[in-house]
């Protein structure tokens, strides 16, 4: 059987409800011979009668009752669907899905979500915790809205990264350690090291730094969650090199951050589908782009 139109079954409610052909081919706008076919091709499909002519208006049978409760719920659940659409069209609604690293969504995405929650509160973001290259692909396959990406990135068909911001990369080391008060690529490189995992973008960023010195160390442990990599850094473990956001708090008294020589940034970016995208998606792009 094939399946049932959502017109036909409102056609067959206003029969119903109107008691009348005419009557709601007049509520409906619709030529009464196309109420008459509406119903009829119910009928045919279902292999039924669904509705009979009584002495003072059209009642349902006991099949066509069954159908217009039913129908009736279809109805209302379909509404409801296109409500929600029209809101996160608009923007006043709606769920945006975010992928981002850790270290992003450590502090900057909640910066951002707590600026959202206050100006639209119906805005559902979801957050996926992906690398940049997965964030990427996501997009590319539709599962993703907006990605907070490193830079640089290849260009990928049909998607759109636009420069977003830039965060000094620091060293952190245990506040026991006689340090220097830069840190450069020789020094840092014959210390412990915990560092990212070696599939992010940032692990290859400070690859290239400790290259640019001439230095090739490998890390005790790589990790790719900037809390637990603070917290051994803390206990001791090891030093290492993360990214700093000027509105971040300062680490913990047992960590010292420290500036490198040479400088170091971690560059970031806004990605999402070429296009113009929905209200909700929008706005929170528009909201991430104020903490840029």
């Amino acid at each position: 059987m094939r399946e049932l139109s959502l017109d036909r079954l409102r056609t067959l409610l206003a029969v119903h409800d109107l008691g009348s052909f005419a009557a709601a081919a007049r509520a409906l706008h619709l030529a009464p011979p196309t109420v008459t076919l509406h119903v009829a091709e119910l009928e045919s499909r279902l292999g039924t009668r669904l509705l009979v002519r009584g002495r003072a208006a059209v009642v349902a049978t006991g099949t066509g009752m069954l159908l217009i409760e039913r129908a009736r719920r279809v109805l209302a659940e379909a509404d409801e669907m296109i409500d929600a659409l029209k809101r996160q069209v608009a923007g006043t609604a709606g769920r945006v899905r975010v992928g981002a690293s850790t270290g992003a969504i450590a502090h900057l995405l909640p910066q951002a979500l707590q600026a959202l929650r206050a100006e639209h509160p119906q805005i559902d973001v979801q957050v996926a915790v992906l690398t940049s290259e997965e964030t990427l692909a996501r997009l590319s396959a539709g599962t993703l809205d907006i990605g907070l990406v490193a830079l640089p990135q290849p260009p990928v068909a049909g998607l759109r990264v636009q420069r977003w911001r830039r965060d000094r990369v620091m060293a952190f080391v245990p506040a026991s350690w006689a340090a220097p008060k830069r840190v450069t690529p020789a020094w840092l490189a014959v210390q412990p090291l915990i560092l990212n995992d070696a599939g992010t973008r940032l692990s290859r960023l400070c690859a290239e730094w400790f290259a640019a010195g001439g230095q090739h160390p490998r890390a005790r442990i790589e990790l790719n969650y900037n809390d637990a990599i603070k917290s051994l850094v803390a206990a001791g473990y090891g030093a290492t090199l993360l990214p700093h956001e000027a509105s971040a708090p300062s680490p913990e008294p047992r960590i010292r951050m420290l500036p490198l020589q040479p400088a170091l940034w971690r560059p970031l970016g806004l990605a999402h589908r070429s296009g113009e995208p929905d209200g909700a998606t929008q706005h929170v792009l528009r909201v991430l782009a104020g903490i840029g």
